[in-house]
């Protein structure tokens, strides 16, 4: 089993964290980053005990998937984006069409949202299971829906989605460690173990695969925060007003959570934007300014490579962004330009673009952290005015009248 990252850990090779560390733990919550770092840290170690958690459900979830023709994955904000992480690998594996759809999109159109074939199975992701799509949406399906079964992943044992269901034969809720629900305002572990959690439905009948990824992937991250997380709180104080995440594939999944992180955990002060490295080409290039950091997310597939290659090297020529931060496994010299930064993922070859987004969202983790303390917020609760909140708040469920 990997080791157990801590802050104290990765102090002893990282200034930043060490300079987090060296204050009291009163100090740190009053700064307000006291739950956030370790929730960041605390990752490799979750990794393993979720994929142990989910191995030991394959009776339950081999049931529920049996038969299905199609697979839908749903979830809000970042929970919908943990869903589409997996989507395109679970289509490849169970053979069936799956879609990653939000929670609210089920509440505004109902079954037209899902994708066709029956019997089906739903898997609704969530870190609290409090929102009002998590609960509304699973409910109005289990309404008018008799030919879908449902799965909850769910981070909070005591959540209103882990409990509402438990008596429906139609409903299997796997709950995840409680490590895993985050205190903090932005999702950070229990986004990567729902990825991880849900990465299973596509390896039944492989358990001992399922568990060398997720172990592998947390050897990578463990070396990868004992090593990069200087590099990255250095990238996150230059002078950029605007991120772009880019990404292709189950990695552009991770750069619409990155995006998502950096704007959360600043408030809006800092613009962030994501798109895919061939769809920038069409429009989103001219959003690229000389206050923009650009984060690529670097395919370790060869074919899609050379076209993400080809649109570094067109920034490059145009001159465009103030810096580059490439991360991925082996970057060729000559994508690398004299201010680029590269952060390298241990193994990325060997593990695919299917298991990279975990490390990806890292990656912008650490971005959103460093960048949050250096606005003068803080990453426990950096919406000072309250206008986001760690559970979204109660409203209006709107029903139909036929």
């Amino acid at each position: 089993m990997p080791k157990q990252n801590s802050p104290q850990d990765i102090a002893q090779s990282q200034d930043s964290v060490a300079e987090l560390f060296a204050r009291s733990s009163e100090e740190q919550q009053h700064l307000g980053y006291f739950h956030t770092l370790r929730e960041i840290c605390q990752q490799p170690s979750t990794w393993t005990h979720t994929s142990e958690l989910m191995v030991q459900s394959t009776p339950a979830l081999l049931h529920r998937l049996e038969g299905i023709s199609s697979l839908t994955l749903t979830g809000s904000g970042s929970s919908e984006y943990a869903g589409d992480c997996v989507r395109m690998v679970l289509q490849k594996e169970l053979g069936v069409n799956v879609q990653a759809v939000a929670g609210g999109a089920l509440l505004t159109h109902g079954t037209q949202a899902l994708p066709v074939g029956r019997p089906a199975l739903m898997v609704s992701l969530a870190r609290s299971g409090d929102s009002p799509e998590s609960v509304g949406a699973l409910a109005l399906m289990l309404k008018t829906e008799p030919e879908l079964g449902h799965l909850v992943l769910t981070c909070n044992p005591k959540g209103s989605l882990a409990n509402a269901f438990r008596t429906d034969p139609r409903v299997v809720t796997i709950t995840l460690d409680d490590r895993t629900n985050d205190r903090s305002l932005v999702m950070t572990s229990s986004f990567t173990n729902l990825v991880l959690a849900a990465r299973f439905l596509g390896l039944l009948l492989d358990p001992s695969r399922y568990e060398s990824i997720c172990t592998a992937l947390a050897h990578s991250a463990s070396a990868f925060l004992q090593t990069q997380v200087d590099a990255l709180a250095q990238v996150a104080n230059a002078p950029f007003r605007r991120v772009l995440f880019l990404g292709s594939g189950a990695r552009f999944a991770a750069a619409r959570e990155a995006a998502l992180k950096m704007l959360e955990m600043t408030a809006g002060r800092v613009t962030a934007s994501c798109e895919t490295y061939l769809g920038l080409r069409h429009g989103p290039m001219s959003a690229v300014h000389d206050n923009t950091l650009v984060v690529c997310f670097l395919s370790s597939e060869a074919r899609l490579r050379a076209y993400e290659a080809d649109v570094l090297q067109e920034l490059a020529h145009k001159q465009l962004g103030l810096y580059r931060l490439i991360a991925g496994g082996r970057v060729p010299r000559e994508l690398i330009g004299a201010k680029d930064v590269v952060i390298p993922y241990e193994h990325a070859e060997d593990l695919g673009d299917d298991s990279l987004p975990v490390l990806d969202v890292i990656v912008g983790q650490i971005l959103a952290l460093f960048r949050c303390l250096g606005e003068g917020l803080r990453p426990d609760a950096p919406s000072a005015s309250g206008v986001i909140q760690r559970v979204v708040q109660g409203f209006p469920l709107h029903h139909s009248n036929g």
